[in-house]
């Protein structure tokens, strides 16, 4: 009977994860394609440069997606003819995107090298699919059960 009670629990538990899970693999990629349309109307020529994490270490994600927003803010549109488009992707990036795991991180956004708007988006979207790989290997670690 106890065992049947775990048994239960433990299913239970496992099939919740996995409503929750392909919601944020979903949100994710979606933040991905946003990125990507941020490459085509942003300002790359004569922009300020921006702090641009590369490589963060698993402590560090909340802290380097923080900044890559932060950064987001300091972009410019190319052109006045994208500049509705450039408000829209940018506002979507605004919005929080990770939790905050409590670790604590050492780095902080200024000591990242500065790089141009074109580099620091492909950096983000670079951060943007190790997330969403880890989500989705979460969800398949959990198909497997």
């Amino acid at each position: 009977m106890e065992r049947m009670i775990i048994f239960c629990m433990l299913f239970f538990c496992s099939s919740m994860v996995l409503t929750a899970t392909p919601h944020k693999a979903m949100k994710y990629k979606q933040l991905l394609k946003t990125i990507d349309q941020l490459k085509d109307v942003v300002k790359d020529k004569d922009a300020e440069l921006l702090h641009t994490p590369e490589n963060p270490v698993d402590e560090c994600l909340f802290t380097a997606v923080t900044c890559f927003q932060k950064g987001t803010l300091k972009l410019q549109p190319k052109n006045s003819q994208v500049n509705s488009t450039f408000i829209k992707t940018v506002n979507i990036l605004k919005r929080p995107i990770l939790k905050d795991s409590g670790k604590q991180c050492e780095s902080t956004c200024e000591s990242y090298e500065k790089k141009t708007p074109k580099e620091f988006l492909q950096s983000f979207s670079k951060l943007m699919k190790k997330v969403t790989i880890r989500v989705d290997s979460f969800c398949l670690f959990f198909d497997v059960l």
